[in-house]
């Protein structure tokens, strides 16, 4: 996948050819409920790593499936991304909808990143409106296509360096993102200027115009090693932890004014190998978890000696890759190289067992994030290029959950999503219900299944 060309900024708006909805004869896209015609003309279901494709199969998608479905490239692939709350309100459903993201490029050169702000919008259902497929007029059909087709607006600014990690902030009317990059530093980056951009034509042009580099509100180069960890506070507005590749953990305090943070240089490092991702309590302002290469999970207060408090030292049989932190139970979802899925309850964390161990993927986990609506839903992806999502209200004893055909199938698992190379991260989008984001080699996917 190419970089973007040197001299480019930003990509003004319009139709963007590379985000349309899928439906091609050629697209693999695929999920647990898909079906085939099998011979005879019976029905089958493909479910991924239970039984592979034979030559010369394809696998079609079933747009039936989904509610919503889009695809988006960005130029050079960004392996992180976060999303950023608008003020369009919470829980909407009906279409169009629109959403903001940003995201960092990891370029085949350090000098062709990016650092850029995405506001995607027009985005409409898989479903066609009953009164048009009602209609016999193909000119009326296609005119309803041409209103029905997505749109982007791209703001982007140079940043020397891949970008690893990034996770974004509102702090009053400030909205930030922390970068690291393979630089070894950790930046803050206020996005006013790029949120500024994709909302109005004159705010692009001149943002285009000015062609600058983006330009840290402040930066940390104490951890002396790139990493990846990193995590805004959800109840202290501008507290920040991260964490690297050498073990160390590091806890950021906002000043006034905010644009300067006061970080403690006396490390948090219990572990004895790379922090991986790290998690603030939703609850408790000072409390975080952390996981790591050394394969446990530590939970940890900032008030506290730099020791963690509670520890699961082998909570998974390799890499803990990532974990995510219950918004409203006192759960956690860990995902490691061994290809599991745990979840954790912190009630019970000191005997160093999970309550649930899914082994659905064949590869590492490369992300997982609880629903932010719907406490017993939570997704991950795995390098087998997987979306998994799950329901942990679903009973094992029911059936009914389960596909027709295929053995050995938990029922707590409700969609299989396929199609992209090298999945990288996903999230959910807190303001509108079931809405999924994903990100990998190969671009972006946004869309909502039957399931969830």
């Amino acid at each position: 996948m190419s970089a973007p060309d040197e001299d480019t900024f930003a990509e003004e708006g319009g139709e963007m050819e590379e985000m349309d909805e899928a439906g091609s004869d050629d697209d693999d896209r695929e999920e647990m409920e898909e079906e085939g015609a099998g011979e005879g003309g019976e029905k089958k279901v493909y479910v991924p790593g239970i039984e592979p494709l034979q030559p010369g199969e394809e696998l079609e998608m079933d747009r039936s499936a989904y509610r919503m479905y889009h695809e988006c490239q960005t130029g050079a692939p960004c392996l992180s991304f976060d999303i950023l709350r608008d003020g369009d309100g919470d829980g909407r459903e009906q279409a169009p909808l629109s959403m903001l993201l940003c995201a960092g490029t990891q370029a085949d050169t350090a000098l062709s990143n990016r650092l850029l702000v995405m506001r995607m919008y027009n985005l409409h259902g898989t479903e066609k409106e009953k009164e048009e497929e009602e209609s016999s007029d193909e000119s009326d059909d296609e005119e309803e296509d041409e209103d029905k087709k997505p749109q982007m607006e791209l703001a982007m600014m140079p940043h020397y360096g891949g970008i690893n990690r990034l996770r974004v902030t509102q702090r009053g009317d400030q909205s930030l993102a922390a970068v690291w990059s393979e630089k070894g530093q950790v930046e803050i980056f206020d996005l006013q200027p790029q949120l500024e951009a994709v909302h109005s034509s004159a705010a692009m042009a001149a943002f285009v115009k000015q062609e600058k580099e983006a330009t840290p509100l402040f930066t940390f180069s104490g951890h002396m090693i790139e990493g990846f960890a990193i995590d805004w506070s959800p109840t202290v507005p501008g507290r920040l932890v991260t964490g690297d590749c050498r073990k160390n953990i590091h806890v950021w305090e906002p000043q006034e004014g905010g644009t300067s943070w006061q970080i403690d240089q006396r490390p948090f490092s219990s572990h004895s190998k790379s922090v991986e991702d790290l998690q603030w309590s939703p609850t408790e302002a000072t409390v975080f978890a952390s996981c790591s290469v050394d394969q446990s999970i530590r939970i940890w207060d900032i008030r506290a000696p730099p020791n963690s408090m509670l520890s699961a030292n082998e909570a998974h049989t390799s890499d803990v890759n990532v974990i995510s932190w219950n918004r409203t139970e006192p759960f956690l979802l860990s995902g490691g190289d061994d290809g599991l899925l745990k979840v954790w309850d912190l009630r019970q964390f000191k005997t160093g067992r999970p309550v649930a161990n899914f082994k659905q993927h064949s590869a590492p986990i490369t992300s997982v994030e609880w629903n932010p609506t719907d406490s017993s839903v939570f997704a991950a992806s795995g390098a087998d290029d997987v979306i998994s999502q799950w329901d942990l209200s679903v009973e094992s004893s029911d059936v009914g959950a389960r596909v027709e055909g295929v053995q050995d199938l938990p029922s707590q698992l409700l969609f299989l999503h396929q199609g992209q190379s090298e999945i990288k991260e996903i999230h959910w989008h807190p303001q509108m219900p079931g809405v999924m984001i994903s990100t990998a080699l190969s671009g972006f996917n946004l869309f909502r299944t039957i399931s969830v």
